[in-house]
């Protein structure tokens, strides 16, 4: 099973409002999940992102993946791909 860490989509039209996710690759965006790591809410001025940096360490440690976005929101907060937090 491949893991990827992901955005779910929530929120109204216009409206959006983000879960990070833990999904298996196979599944639908906003289908079903493994576990909700974190919030993005692009709404906010600045973007407000709450992560749960102990659970994703510990899937990135596992062998997941991120996709493209949530890699750059990770990579805002100091956690690098390798699974390390930056100081």
């Amino acid at each position: 099973m491949a893991v990827k860490i992901r955005l779910a989509r929530h929120g109204s039209k216009k409206r959006p409002f983000y879960r990070i996710v833990v999904a298996d690759s196979r599944s639908p965006r906003d289908g079903r999940f493994i576990e909700v790591v974190g919030t993005y809410d692009p709404m906010k001025n600045p973007a407000k992102v709450e992560l749960n940096n102990d659970r994703i360490l510990e899937w990135l440690g596992k062998g997941a993946s991120t996709t493209a976005t949530v890699k750059v929101l990770l990579k805002k907060a100091g956690i690098t791909a390798g699974g390390e937090v930056a100081a």
